[in-house]
């Protein structure tokens, strides 16, 4: 079995001092895998309080969630113990310490949220500095409900942001500056023939409306009233945002006995990812490939451990290293990067989300070390268990549901892989040969959806064409 990779980012946290001229030192906190222990060199630091920070365990996580404090207050850490559980959008970690002191406050508690950086809990360095950090979390928690009191404080009184809204156009008007109209307002003034300079303006920031050339010319709006109460609304942010979601709340009335359950945080970090995805313009090609050769192959190594998933990802390296385009990736639109390894994300369903553990190298190593890699990382996947490296260096994505009788499917294109592999199942088929002979074949149906802005069509077709050779002929698969 293969050693849990490092994470080689130290989260940092930052120390509390009553006096202001003591420099802040820092205190370096290190995430590890549930399953396995890390280590790292820090320089000494002296401190008396210092603050655990909500550490970010991977490049996507902008907030965490306290899965269960491992140590509570008032207890005595030594260097290397582990503190806290934290979920991030993908695995749960361990954070231990690598200093010793005492857990004078939980900050954030269980099952509670925080962005990364925030802090989560006050570490002291001896029993003369716990009353000093419990009054220091004391004033935290609360001047954090502050804001939240006073937010919804103005959309309460809506009477002095509209005077304030109406106010302002008027401050706007008295100022010579030049005169901006609404193409239909400007319209109408030549119609009218209404001089729009000598036309007050009741809109957004003095902007004038049709409404005001209306007026300016003598004919009565067919909603005077409507026009001047909606405008200082859009002004006053608050109201404005507030108004909105209560609108579709009183069209669209949940359903009854229906159960609102809230995303969990991988829940999350897939939504984040598959919206992101949408903004690259991608396409779509499918072929079909006789698989009665794989088939008796996967019979032949399936009592040895070896699986469909595991043959299917080393067939895809394999085409991959005969057309490296396939293989790049394109992150900022401007630029894309030929990868030297080919890493192969294994697209896999557990329970609260989707995570992709990727088999590193898949092209180099033999079908059997592969196959152990892979029920390793599977395991540690359904754990949550996984190193970020381990679901974040994917260089190509297979999703496989062919087990689950799928004939086709499109998968979605993860942000920052250049092409996704679709395995529908593998069903008889009835083929004619080039005599006219007819004949039952086995064959699966696969579809690639590609990054249209580093692979073209004739790419992809040529790279489908490879992979199938490599399956109709599955013996190089052993080699």
């Amino acid at each position: 079995m293969a050693a849990s990779p490092s994470i080689s980012t130290p989260f940092v946290s930052r120390s509390l001092l009553s006096s202001s001229t003591v420099s802040r030192p820092q205190i370096l906190l290190l995430p590890r895998a549930r399953s396995g222990r890390q280590a790292a060199r820090i320089a000494p630091i002296s401190a008396k309080i210092r603050e655990i920070f909500m550490p970010a365990l991977s490049s996507t996580m902008t907030e965490g969630k306290i899965v269960s404090w491992i140590k509570s207050e008032g207890d005595r850490l030594s260097k290397g113990e582990s503190v806290v559980v934290v979920e991030s959008d993908k695995a749960d970690m361990d954070v231990e310490t690598f200093y010793d002191g005492i857990l004078a406050a939980i900050v954030v508690p269980a099952g509670e949220s925080a962005p990364v950086g925030a802090p989560i809990g006050l570490l002291a360095e001896s029993e003369e500095e716990v009353a000093l950090a419990k009054a220091q979390a004391h004033s935290q928690s609360q001047s954090q409900p502050q804001p939240q009191a006073h937010s919804p404080l103005p959309v309460s009184p809506p009477s002095p942001p509209a005077s304030a809204a109406v106010t302002t156009p008027l401050a706007v008007s008295e100022v010579p500056r030049k005169t901006v109209a609404t193409p239909y307002a400007k319209k109408i003034a030549k119609q009218y023939k209404v001089d729009i300079g000598s036309v007050t303006g009741t809109g957004p920031y003095g902007r004038i409306t049709p409404s005001d050339i209306e007026t300016a010319a003598g004919i009565q709006p067919k909603k005077p009233a409507s026009s001047p109460a909606a405008l200082p609304v859009p002004q006053v942010p608050s109201p404005s945002a507030g108004a909105t979601p209560k609108a579709p709340t009183a069209v669209l009335p949940p359903i009854p006995g229906s159960t609102v359950v809230p995303f969990t945080t991988m829940q999350v970090a897939v939504s984040k990812n598959m919206v992101e995805s949408l903004s690259v313009p991608t396409f779509r090609v499918g072929y079909p490939v006789t698989t009665n050769a794989l088939d008796s192959l996967y019979e032949k190594l399936k009592p040895k451990g070896v699986t469909m998933t595991v043959l299917l990802a080393k067939a895809a390296a394999m085409a991959l290293v005969k057309h490296p385009v396939v293989n790049a990736t394109c992150k900022d639109g401007k630029s894309f990067t030929y990868n030297e390894n080919i890493n192969i994300a294994v697209a896999v369903a557990i329970d609260g989300g989707l995570i992709t553990p990727v088999l590193q190298d898949a092209d180099k190593l033999d079908i059997y070390l592969l196959c152990e890699r892979w029920k390793e990382l599977l395991k540690k996947a359904r754990g949550k268990q996984l190193q970020p490296n381990e679901y974040s260096s994917g260089t190509f994505t297979v999703s496989n549901l062919g087990m689950f009788g799928v004939d086709r499917f499109d998968a979605i294109l993860p942000p920052g892989q250049g092409a996704i592999m679709a395995v529908g199942a593998s069903k008889p088929t009835v083929v004619a040969d080039a005599d006219g002979f007819f004949s039952v074949k086995s064959k699966m149906l696969v579809n690639v959806t590609a990054d249209h802005r580093i692979i073209y069509g004739a790419d992809l077709a040529a790279f489908l064409q490879t992979f199938a050779k490599i399956v109709e002929d599955p013996e190089i698969l052993t080699r």
